[in-house]
């Protein structure tokens, strides 16, 4: 791999929105470009995983015309009781959909390219390297600790090995949508208390940050690829309670990002205009399918038209180099 065309990538969540990353993903791979890691939140953690897996933009772009959505709201018998069914799911099981098609699917694909564990993604020449010795991270919200998870190295925190996890299951959790999915339970092995683990955009929609170190300069870029509504940025109208409660879940997943992402973060971000779907529209249209992913496209072409890494490294990283990535890990 020519390390003028390594990069390592983190996506951003957003449900069905997740299509126009697909379509940013082709017009990189268009140019050459190759990830050494990558990284992703909830829809962007099925992209990551998937890319990591070794599938291409072309491939992933089949299997998501393909795709029947719908199937992802997977009602337990419970949910098909009219009206008062989806509401006592709710209150019982603190989701109104299962979430097992999903994690099936995704299963299914990842075995294809004989993926299970993330001990399948460990990156030979930075197996010793704690930060980059997966090529996938996978991000999540622990709401039982209030912590965000990077898997797979978080889940030692529970006495499990970074190696044993399932990968199918990590990106579960990350997509596990609050109220709308059921939250994943993990029993800590050491203190025997149960986690509820769930969409990792609450914590950290957009970790773009990931892969940094401040002890020498990149040898490569992160290139970020990010979902952005039409209003994003504009004041939150409240109206009423179910106007309200959509503006708490959008701070949630906005406002920690929103503070830590400096100019650095956005000059090396592909913003991928969303054209006003929802993340949980799956009933969404070939059509609007087709507009998202030629959306991706766009946005990717107009980045890289101006892209140039040497000139962010000057304006952004030009520091004195530390041992680190560039030198200690490639000797490894």
């Amino acid at each position: 791999m020519s390390d003028k065309l390594k990069a390592d990538a983190v996506f951003e969540g957003g449900g069905v929105k997740g299509i126009g990353l697909i379509g940013a993903v082709a017009v990189a791979e268009e140019k050459g470009y190759q990830w050494v890691n990558v990284a992703g939140t909830s829809a962007g953690a099925i992209v990551a995983a998937l890319l990591a897996a070794g599938y291409t933009a072309v491939e992933l772009k089949e299997i998501m015309q393909g795709l029947d959505y719908n199937k992802f709201k997977d009602a337990s018998t419970l949910d098909k009781i009219p009206v008062l069914g989806p509401l006592t799911s709710l209150v019982l099981e603190n989701g109104i959909y299962e979430g097992k098609f999903f994690e099936n699917w995704i299963r299914g694909l990842l075995k294809q390219k004989n993926i299970e564990t993330f001990g399948d993604l460990v990156l030979k020449e930075y197996r010793n390297e704690y930060t980059y010795r997966f090529k996938l991270r996978v991000i999540t919200s622990d709401i039982s600790r209030g912590r965000l998870l990077v898997l797979p190295q978080d889940i030692a925190e529970f006495g499990v090995q970074p190696e044993d996890l399932n990968v199918a299951f990590a990106v579960r959790m990350s997509m596990s949508i609050p109220f709308f999915y059921e939250p994943v339970t993990i029993r800590n092995i050491k203190t025997k208390q149960v986690s509820y683990i769930v969409d990792g955009g609450l914590l950290s929609n957009y970790p773009v940050w990931l892969f940094d170190s401040d002890e020498d300069i990149p040898p490569w870029p992160t290139i970020g690829f990010k979902l952005v509504e039409p209003g994003e940025g504009k004041p939150h109208r409240i109206r009423g309670p179910i106007s309200l409660l959509a503006a708490l879940f959008s701070t949630m997943m906005e406002a920690h990002d929103a503070r830590y992402i400096k100019d650095e973060h956005f000059s090396r971000t592909i913003p991928i205009p969303t054209l006003g779907i929802g993340t949980t529209e799956f009933d969404i249209t070939r059509e609007k399918s087709e507009a998202l992913y030629q959306s991706g496209k766009d946005a990717a072409e107009k980045f890289f038209a101006t892209w140039n890494f040497a000139k962010y490294i000057d304006k952004y990283r030009k520091t004195k180099p530390l041992p680190g990535r560039s030198e200690n890990l490639r000797s490894k």
